[in-house]
């Protein structure tokens, strides 16, 4: 594979990850009642985001492929 097609499901992976975290945090403020739970998914939620964040953070700043 390219390293262009790799940069991009690199990119697609981070913006899963992302849309993933939002979801888990709506579920883990809004729909769950059990405390225990609810920091377990906020917390896998909150790496989701960072980790997108940093696979971005290296999509963008990686420059164009030649």
């Amino acid at each position: 594979m390219s390293p262009g097609m790799i940069k991009m499901w690199i990119s697609f992976l981070a913006m899963g990850f992302m849309i993933l975290s939002v979801f888990a945090i709506y579920v883990s403020r809004y729909k769950m009642k059990f405390k225990f739970l609810r920091f377990l998914v906020a917390f896998f939620a909150y790496i989701f985001l960072f980790l997108g964040g940093i696979m971005m953070i290296y999509v963008v700043f990686s420059g164009p492929v030649g």
